[in-house]
């Protein structure tokens, strides 16, 4: 494992395209501080002596949660318009501003809409930092690594999460907001160091400066071979003259489009409807909910834990195994726990199921494991390697859109659906969802480990 590590993310040439992934990670690890805030909070803040001085019914619960769905829309949007026309460092500077304002608002929180925009701004955060940092680092990367630094979005992401957990679990409400805000400090500060990718710097015919960068994050010296450089530059010239407008709607309807199209709709909608992102964020809920003895925050904590290793175990062996067989492996393994779970919620119902009331965060931690091994490790990374790359950045877009507006309806609904269909049926309707997409996958998923992000 440590020989892995040696040959690749840790090469001299590779050693700046690892410490960019980590930096423009930083705010994908706020973003994820931001969701993981959530869960505990939820505990504190719908008893008679919350610290925001009201409490928040039902309803109100569950438009803090698709508040979130509706941030990441305007976020995608927002990049979208820009990521071409400013480019992808512009991009990630804009980053800092609205997710600094979301501490602000949890803050300052006088009533519920403080926390309507606070939770809008950390989804219009995530939103434009899932399309704008795959996208950034699968230039910068090179394809032996690419899997691994990609995949460590997420695993940022569930860090984050976890800290969040921890630290709405452990300190006052008013007291987070204050460790928030170093992140953006940070995040801004960091980002200043690193150059705009070399892809884009060609489409811009900055031939000096993608050559600076191309340099840069490739670790050479002035006066070194010229040959990678020479070949990327080939490739941008080719599609700007064979498409000199950048991509036609023709470029749409072709047959790899529309497969991608597809792929990367049924990823979206699997990801979402199989609840794993509602589990995340209603963690403690579900466990108050499922009879288990266990401190709900507790588990919530653990749970954190448990999501760091899955990403870590996909950023090992994604760019050995490929894409395809850990999303086959965390699509299956996620519809079966799932169903164990609503079976015991069930029959813990009418049956004295006691001495396992270890069992609900024994599965949880099964379910979310598998599902960061692949839907969610690997989510961003293929999303971006299964389209052309004449329409990528269209693509990735379109994608995270139609994925926020599932995240609208999931963080919407459930809540809803735990409290009106109760917890069995709603890890039945998680499982049936994932299972369809593990049929999918099977049949239809390409593998794009190795795949250009230049040639299409």
């Amino acid at each position: 494992m440590v020989s892995i590590f040696k040959n690749s993310l840790l090469q001299a040439h590779t050693r700046y395209q690892l410490l960019a992934t980590l930096i423009v990670n930083i705010i994908t690890f706020g973003h994820g501080l931001g969701v993981g805030w959530l869960s505990p909070t939820l505990t504190k803040i719908q008893t008679p002596d919350s610290p925001l001085g009201f409490e928040v019914n039902i309803d109100e619960i569950s438009w803090m949660g698709s508040m979130l769905g509706l941030g990441s829309l305007a976020g995608n949007l927002v990049v979208a318009f820009l990521l071409e026309r400013a480019g992808r460092k512009f991009c990630i500077y804009l980053l800092a501003v609205p997710y600094a304002c979301l501490w602000i608002f949890i803050y300052s929180a006088s009533n519920i809409y403080f926390l309507y925009a606070a939770r809008f701004l950390c989804g219009f955060t995530g939103g434009a930092a899932y399309v704008v940092v795959p996208i950034f680092i699968s230039e910068v990367a090179d394809t032996s690594i690419r899997g691994a630094l990609t995949s460590m979005v997420m695993l940022s992401v569930d860090f984050g999460v976890l800290a969040g957990f921890v630290l709405s679990t452990y300190l006052s409400y008013h007291v987070v907001p204050f460790l928030g805000l170093i992140v953006p400090v940070a995040y801004f500060t960091a980002s200043l160091m690193l150059p705009e990718t070399a892809p884009y710097l060609l489409k811009r015919s900055q031939l000096g400066a993608a050559e600076k960068s191309f340099k840069y994050y490739k670790n050479e010296r002035a006066g070194s071979s010229k040959a990678d450089f020479d070949d990327l530059r080939t490739s941008i010239l080719a599609q700007q003259t064979n498409s000199p407008s950048g991509w036609s709607y023709k470029d749409l309807v072709t047959k790899p489009a529309l497969k991608a199209f597809a792929a990367a709709t049924v990823l979206c909608t699997g990801f979402q409807f199989s609840g794993i992102f509602s589990f995340i964020n209603y963690s403690s809920d579900i466990f108050a909910r499922s009879g288990s003895v266990l401190d709900p925050n507790t588990c919530t904590i653990i749970i954190g834990l448990v999501q760091i290793i899955g990403v870590y175990t996909s950023t090992i062996f994604v760019d050995i195994v490929g894409r395809r067989l850990l999303m086959l492996i965390s699509s299956l393994g996620v519809g079966i726990g799932c169903i164990a779970f609503g079976c015991f919620t069930h029959f813990a119902q009418s049956h004295d199921l006691g001495d396992f009331n270890w069992l609900p965060l024994v599965l949880m931690v099964f379910i979310l494991y598998l599902a960061n091994v692949g839907l969610v490790g690997l989510f961003f990374l293929v999303i971006v390697e299964v389209y052309p790359a004449k329409i990528r950045s269209f693509g990735t877009s379109v994608s995270i859109i139609w994925m926020s507006l599932m995240v609208f309806c999931t963080l919407k609904l459930f809540p809803l659906m735990l409290h009106f269909w109760g917890v069995s049926w709603t890890m039945w309707f998680s499982a049936t969802s994932s299972l369809l997409t593990f049929v999918y996958f099977l049949f239809f998923l390409p593998e794009t480990k190795g795949k250009s992000m230049v040639d299409d």
